[in-house]
């Protein structure tokens, strides 16, 4: 018998199971690893006594697949996996993706669109009314009424439509053993209304006594660009496990409530999650089909923390992991290290040692583990508060035990850095270590925008930031001897970008002297800053109007004018920089983004030529 969990009923029977507590369905394909939430989730549950079995990407055609490990007794539990389904699917140009490395091969194809909502209806098909739990990523920015890029309509609550009766918003641990000891001690599921980091359905307020905070409505919101602005605000000011309240919202005869956001777990549960008896693989089923691409990116990496205070407007970590740090102990990580150093195919390369922000070890100031964080504000921008605790020692002091265990023989930094607050530190400790024993040759950092009105909407340092970084990571691997580079990833289309923007942003990458071969355009996904401003065209916040680009053509242009360089978007650059004006980017002079047409008479051509020099 294998030590993965149960995905058969000769599994169950190799571990003298008749039946389960709960099985978890997945729209993922099992990866036993803490990276992927469904086995984290499951290992938990385990770990505290409950028989767990995994559905995964189970055939969404008929109820069969949802039959195949019988009954659970206490309820089912439903992810569409790691990544929003839709996002999983279509790329920002509403085109499908060919592969999907959450799946066996890579294989596109092996999950339904909405894929939460999918699974749901087919469970209650097949087994009625038993206790169903929604929860990761799909399902906790999908909680209220929210903006479909995929469909350009307002939908309303996850909850709703999946007809479930739990959501399981953010990291769920806490939670599900909540949830889990009630369910056990034989609450009924429609009972368990107070679990924080919870939202629920009900027909009625009568039985709410804490304050909360009526939203406008979904049939508001949906007709009302301004009042689904407004909702927003709200659901973003009380993102907060201290001083947030309990949210409602109405959508017809039923309301939405979401419970405050989880407290953040302590460094001991968070150490405990990620030490549970993983495998650290995918099953052995999918063996033929050579295994699930997206271990890869995670094998041999460590996750120190979660959460992040840097708030990108774009970036939903705000609303599923909170602005709270939650540290692993050094000790915890060394412990996992071990466990990498003993892998037969581990050849003494630690890939990454991070979080969503790879140097946030410590939380912002003392004051949100008291008093939550700060409502309207943000410990980084538009410039670092002065009560933001900078000093990256503890996270130095972690990468040095990591890099002299015997067998490793590098540790490299690759998740987000963010390299405004590593300036704010006072001492250049860090970065000197972070050029001399971290960086494979290259550092990849996202500036994302150079345009001061968009890194402004974008929650992102702005140029000035980013050319001071520049300059202090050539100076100190100047000083060490070192060639080595910074690797930026810029954004096309974020609203508020318009024709003029990317074109300052192609003119720094022409000074720059890079060729991005990736450039990422704005989706809207749900749950974001950026997202509200999309759809409505406004700010949230403010309530500054802001130019979006929605037409397929003009994010077409942004995109190329960031690929200047590339043949096949000469037309696009050509044609975006005469809508501007900029003419005066078409020619010969080192200046110039494109050379002239090639039907461009010689007289025009010098004529051009005779302009840029005026």
């Amino acid at each position: 018998m294998n030590n993965f969990l149960p995905v058969s009923r000769e599994d169950m029977a190799a571990r003298g199971w008749q039946s389960l507590d709960f099985i978890c369905v997945s729209g993922d394909a099992y990866v036993d690893h803490p990276s992927f939430g469904p086995a984290l989730i499951c290992r938990l549950l385990e770990k505290y006594g409950y028989r767990v079995g995994i559905i995964a990407q189970p055939d969404w055609r008929s109820t069969a697949d949802f039959k195949r490990l019988g009954k659970p007794r206490l309820g089912f539990l439903v992810s569409a996996g790691n990544l929003d389904s839709m996002l999983n699917k279509f790329t920002a140009a509403k085109k499908f993706r060919s592969t999907d490395a959450y799946s066996p091969g890579g294989h596109s194809g092996r999950r339904p669109d909405r894929a939460t909502i999918v699974y749901c209806n087919r469970i209650r098909e097949a087994w009625g009314n038993i206790p169903l739990i929604i929860g990761g990523i799909e399902a906790s920015l999908r909680r209220f009424a929210h903006y479909d890029y995929w469909s350009d309509s307002v939908r309303r609550s996850i909850l709703i439509d999946s007809r479930a009766d739990l959501l399981i918003y953010g990291m769920g641990e806490r939670q599900i053993k909540e949830i889990a000891a009630q369910l056990a001690a034989g609450i009924e599921i429609a009972h368990i209304q107070t679990v924080q980091g919870t939202s629920y359905r009900t027909e009625g307020l009568e039985h709410l006594w804490d304050d909360y905070i009526e939203l406008p409505s979904y049939q508001t919101v949906g007709d009302n660009k301004a009042e689904f602005a407004e909702a927003f605000k709200i659901q973003y000011l009380e993102q907060d496990p201290i001083r947030g309240k309990t949210l409602i919202q109405q959508h017809g005869e039923e309301y939405v409530i979401q419970n405050p956001p989880a407290m953040p777990l302590t460094t001991s549960e968070l150490d405990e999650v990620y030490e549970l008896p993983y495998q650290r693989t995918w099953h052995p089923s999918y063996n033929k089909e050579g295994g699930v691409p997206a271990i890869e990116e995670v094998k041999f990496s460590l996750v120190s923390h979660r959460g992040c205070f840097g708030s990108c407007s774009f970036c939903a970590i705000t609303s599923h992991q909170g602005r709270i740090i939650q540290t692993r102990s050094h000790e915890s990580l060394l412990r996992e290290a071990q466990l990498l150093i003993k892998a037969p195919d581990f050849k003494g390369y630690i890939h990454d040692v991070g979080g969503p922000s790879a140097n946030f070890r410590l939380p912002a100031c003392s004051n949100q583990e008291i008093r939550g964080t700060c409502r309207g504000r943000q410990c980084l921008h538009p410039e670092a508060c002065s009560q933001l605790n900078s000093d990256h020692s503890d996270y130095l002091s972690l990468l040095r035990k990591l890099r002299t265990l015997p067998g490793i023989k590098k540790v490299f930094i690759r998740s987000g850095l963010r390299y405004d607050y590593l300036l704010t530190d006072t001492s250049d400790e860090f970065l000197r270590e972070l050029c001399e024993h971290h960086v494979s040759g290259q550092l990849k950092i996202a500036p994302e925008h150079v345009s001061a009105k968009v890194t402004q909407l974008m929650g992102k340092p702005g140029k000035a930031t980013y050319l001071k970084f520049m300059n202090a990571f050539k100076k100190t691997n100047e000083a060490l001897g070192k060639e080595q580079y910074l690797v930026p990833y810029f954004m096309s289309s974020h609203p508020g970008a318009g024709l003029k923007e990317a074109i300052e942003l192609a003119e720094f990458i022409r000074d720059l002297g890079y060729r991005p071969e990736q450039v990422q355009d704005f989706i809207p996904t749900p749950g974001s800053l950026s997202t509200c401003m999309y759809y409505t065209g406004r700010h949230p916040l403010t309530g500054e109007k802001l130019h979006v680009a929605k037409d397929p053509h003009e994010k077409k242009l942004q995109r190329a004018l960031l690929q200047y360089r590339d043949p096949k978007n000469y037309a696009f650059v050509h044609e975006a920089l005469t809508k501007a004006n900029r003419q005066d980017l078409i020619g010969f002079g080192p200046k110039c983004l494109i050379k002239p047409p090639r039907n461009t008479t010689p007289s025009r051509a010098k004529k051009s030529k005779k302009n840029r020099a005026g």
